[in-house]
């Protein structure tokens, strides 16, 4: 096992984003109540305040859950922290361990 040299923010959609996706899915409904995986975002490894982070990530986590939804920004509400917390729920740490023995492999996003 290795450990990898970053934290983690995990970041899973409340009830209000649920809300906003369902406006745009006509075959899915989404609720609190399903099982949805989470996204966990890996992040420095050496923060000593949580907030500080999220504060530092929230906009490009935002956009990220926004854009899996729908790219077209116009449908985006106006990101900032306070609609970010109505939206998300958020569990930070320090520690990942990788159990495999196959390298990790990166692909970009953007």
């Amino acid at each position: 096992m290795k450990i990898v040299n970053r934290g983690f923010l995990i970041v899973s959609p409340k009830q209000p984003f649920f809300d906003w996706a369902n406006e745009f899915e006509e075959e899915i409904f989404f609720s609190e109540e399903d099982d949805v995986e989470p996204t966990i975002y890996l992040v420095d490894e050496d923060f000593i305040e949580t907030e500080q982070v999220i504060r530092d990530q929230f906009k490009k986590i935002f956009l990220n859950e926004l854009n899996m939804i729908t790219e077209n920004t116009e449908d985006h509400p106006k990101i900032n922290e306070q609609l970010f917390y109505e939206w998300f729920s958020v569990t930070a740490g320090t520690t990942i361990i990788d159990t495999q023995s196959a390298d990790l492999k990166r692909f970009d996003l953007d």
